[in-house]
Order: structure tokens, then sequence, then C-alpha cells
């Protein structure tokens, strides 16, 4: 299995293209660990439907709270009250793109 870091990397990589040695924003990055982690329950982009019904679309996240608040559930590990949830991990450097990805889907004003 491999690390976090290079799984991100690789599914980066398969998301924005591989450009010449461009990092990834914090967007993309966060963007990227979402899909991964994510969407199979989530509905994790702009649009769509969350597959797993009940699971709330992360568009509509910044409805429920401040999503700034999820940084230190997402480095601790985030455990909700129904079990077909996994538990996940994150890094600082990681919750922080998640949490900057959301912020991005939150509407403009």
């Amino acid at each position: 299995m491999l690390p976090k870091g290079m799984i991100t990397a690789a599914i980066l990589a398969a998301t924005i293209g591989s450009t010449a040695a461009q990092d990834p924003t914090p967007v993309e990055e966060g963007q990227a660990l979402v899909t991964m982690y994510c969407a199979d329950c989530h509905a994790t982009g702009a649009t769509g439907d969350s597959p797993l019904a009940g699971a709330p679309n992360f568009r509509d996240l910044h409805l429920l709270y401040d999503v700034s608040f999820l940084s230190e559930a997402l480095v601790e590990g985030i455990v909700t009250a129904h079990p077909e949830m996994p538990q996940f991990e994150f890094d600082p450097a990681q919750a922080s793109a998640i949490i900057d990805y959301l912020k991005s889907l939150e509407p403009q004003t």
C-alpha cells in the first residue's frame, strides 16, 4: 500500500493532468483527497447527489456548520453516529487542504 501522500499525488496527476512540475493548489489537493476517500458515499463536487442516501453533499456542509471547525476532527479522526462511515485520519496539511476545498464549494458572496 502506498503512503497517503503518494496516493494523493497519483490522483492529482490523473485529475489535473501531469503538467510540468506544477504543485497542486491546496484546493486541488483537498479535492483529490475527498474524491479518493469520500466520493463513494458523498457528493463531493459542486453538483450531483450523494451515492449513499442520507450522506450529506459536501457543497451543503457549510449550511450545517462552519467547515473550518472540521480541521481537528479530520486530524484526530472523524467519528460519526452511524457505523457505515469508516474513521479517517489526515495529517494537518491534508486537513487544511480539505477545508480549503470545502470552502471553495460555498457560494461566493
